[in-house]
């Protein structure tokens, strides 16, 4: 055993040199993986300077992201192809890179969603969704609704989303409100099957944004008629469609057990 007067690096001045925890030079110790050759007669560890290399080795290739293991191999085994390992690291290392960069440019294209919405243009957006169209709707509803779980679900399919799937939504509405305005066209009364249809016929559509409920569809029923932005857009399909609409949702609910009148965001 090494008296006291022993020199050598603590395992704090090593810890603070290599940049590593002391846990970890704990745990390499016990492991076998970088012993420190040297103990005070108090029993501490010293490391010497050959210790601190093959310690400063290991903190390179952990840094390559070398498991323990292969580390150990690398330093003890003197037949192992370490180039050829090494390239196959990197080769490891570039692939994990290049699943990042594209995690990366997914997380930029959520955090655009969360903020603006579609990720169209401007001009995008009005031949998409028509000329009557306003940009800056989706910043009004983030301003409303920001805080809610619907707003993130929407954000959510909003990042994933190109042109071609935005027309293909866009579609999908402009379908509908024409067999709105048919079917009011032709007299068809809320609570008819036929308008039930169509009462689910818009959850289904409008699912492409967000998971809508019977009272949450009841709640926007309201919105459609009241506000002037989407009453205008429903009367100028069709007068006095915005109003219909309303009273085919409110019938379907009532069909579904709810009460349109105490119908909450749920």
């Amino acid at each position: 055993m090494p008296d006291a007067d022993t020199t050598g690096l603590t395992v704090g001045q090593v810890s603070a040199r290599l940049g590593v925890t002391v846990r970890a030079l704990h745990h390499w110790d016990e492991t076998g993986l970088a012993r420190p050759s040297l103990r005070t007669a108090a029993g501490y560890r010293l490391y010497t300077p050959a210790d601190l290399e093959r310690l400063h080795r290991v903190v390179v290739y952990r840094e390559l992201g070398v498991g323990l293991d292969e580390i150990r191999t690398f330093l003890d085994d003197p037949t192992t192809d370490v180039p050829g390992a090494l390239r196959a690291q990197r080769t490891r290392l570039t692939e994990r890179i290049e699943r990042l960069q594209r995690l990366g440019g997914e997380l930029d294209r959520m955090i655009d969603a969360q903020e603006r919405g579609p990720l169209l243009t401007a001009e995008q957006q009005a031949a998409i969704f028509g000329a009557d169209w306003n940009p800056d709707w989706p910043v009004q509803a983030r301003r409303r609704y920001a805080d809610t779980p619907q707003w993130l679900q929407y954000a959510e399919r909003a990042a994933s989303r190109d042109p071609e799937d935005w027309q293909a939504i866009a579609d999908a509405v402009t379908d509908l409100d024409r067999a709105l305005a048919d079917a009011m066209d032709a007299g068809a009364a809320p609570g008819t099957p036929e308008a039930n249809r169509l009462a689910e016929r818009h959850r289904e559509v409008f699912a492409a944004y967000f998971p809508l409920t019977i009272e949450m569809q009841v709640l926007l029923g309201r919105t459609f008629e009241s506000d002037p932005g989407f009453a205008a857009h429903y009367d100028t399909v069709r007068a006095g469609l915005a109003a219909w609409f309303r009273q085919i949702i409110d019938a379907n609910a009532r069909a579904h057990g709810i009460d349109p009148d105490t119908a909450t965001w749920r």
